[in-house]
């Protein structure tokens, strides 16, 4: 079956979060695909809405093997029913876990530059951010594993929430970096509440390493959160689960989803993940072919028509990371700058914590053409930033 994702959706007025912006403006920051989710998907929700009664859900053995079956064949990781809890999305999971899990005022790690919305979970609760800043040579990003283990070692660090595959640096986090993670966290009696949301936007031929499957000290001392939100494009179903194989550390989690009434499916939640992950691998398939096309795409425009910017090279998401260190000024003034000129709106570096200052994050997952729109706004911004600076000066 053949899919269009050239196809333009019109989502202005309809209260999405992305698309409620001024009327010339392109947004492209938040990670919110704008293609239509797949069909399979489509169907299985019309058939639901059909049933036109809309009470309290429970979640059915559908659904777990519906996950268990999609980790088995897609990343060869055989997962048990009793592991999987369900959530209503990884943000209120990594939410409820931080307070459950920890005690306030304590630390919970971060590799930077990260998912900002990781902050939010840990200052909002309490609890300190403790940052590892990743090394970059200016090609691609490495663990200091001398400051992570430095910064594991304080007491006060009990949880590391790790990001796997990362965002929004795109790193797939290999099999031997994850196991060290895993054998630092288990010495240092951290936690690990690894985010795999991004999981199946890998690069095709790349793929990615599922935190608990490397070690048992990986598997017994970590918590996965998973969902069919971030490759399907359903956030606004809210839905999601942990995976958390370690039974005293389930019962915990357990019991913070329950507590924080993060537990419940609306009536949509199971039966749109059980299509996603019965049905959906062609679209899937089809979708992460398109998205390296608009990689490659932007990878070259950039190259070639946007001195002083460059595309730090990733293998998953759907995320460009934008290196602009080498401009005039600062990228978070010239994201301002860019939104007001040109109306493009991306995502300014700094946001994600330390080490993400010089960079912009971009989202190019939309219609080629929307794309291409988004590219030449970004490149007559630039050039008008850098002026702008220079006759500052």
């Amino acid at each position: 079956m053949s899919y269009n994702f050239n196809k333009r959706i019109e989502r202005r007025n309809t209260h999405s979060l992305k698309w409620d912006v001024a009327e010339k403006e392109l947004p492209m920051w938040v990670a919110d695909m704008d293609f239509e989710t797949a069909p399979e998907i489509q169907a299985a929700i019309r058939e639901r809405a059909a049933h036109g009664v809309f009470g309290y859900s429970t979640i059915p053995e559908e659904w777990y093997q519906a996950y268990i079956s999609w980790w088995e064949k897609r990343h060869s990781f055989a997962m048990e029913k009793k592991w999987l809890v369900f959530c209503t999305g990884v943000v209120p999971a990594l939410s409820s876990m931080v307070r459950k899990l920890t005690t306030p005022a304590e630390k919970v790690l971060v590799l930077t530059p990260v998912y900002n919305i990781f902050f939010n979970s840990i200052v909002n609760n309490g609890r300190q951010v403790l940052e590892s800043r990743l090394k970059y040579d200016g090609e691609s990003y490495q663990i200091d594993f001398a400051d992570l283990e430095r910064k594991l070692s304080d007491p006060q660090t009990s949880m590391m929430i790790l990001c796997n595959p990362h965002n929004p640096i795109g790193k797939i986090w290999g099999r031997e970096t994850l196991e060290q993670i895993g054998e630092l966290c288990w010495k240092h009696h951290v936690v690990v509440v690894s985010d795999e949301i991004h999981c199946d936007l890998t690069d095709p031929g790349c793929a990615y390493v599922p935190f608990a499957s490397v070690s048992e000290h990986c598997r017994e001392n970590s918590v996965t959160c998973l969902a069919p939100t971030k490759a399907f494009n359903l956030a606004g179903l809210q839905t999601a689960a942990a995976a958390v194989p370690n039974p005293v550390l389930r019962h915990k989690v357990w019991r913070g989803f329950n507590t924080d009434e993060v537990a419940e499916p609306n009536a949509f939640a199971a039966d749109a993940a059980i299509a996603a992950f019965t049905k959906g691998a062609d679209w899937l398939d089809a979708l992460r072919a398109y998205i390296v096309e608009n990689k490659r795409l932007a990878v070259e425009y950039v190259k070639e028509r946007i001195p002083g910017v460059r595309v730090v090279p990733s293998q998953a998401t759907y995320l460009l990371w934008l290196d602009c260190g080498n401009i005039a000024g600062s990228a978070a003034e010239a994201a301002g700058f860019i939104r007001e000129n040109t109306g493009l709106y991306l995502s300014a570096g700094n946001q994600f914590g330390t080490g993400g200052e010089d960079f912009l994050r971009m989202n190019i997952a939309c219609p080629r053409v929307v794309l291409e729109d988004g590219l030449h706004r970004l490149r007559d911004g630039i050039a008008a930033y850098e002026e702008f600076v220079i006759n500052r000066c």
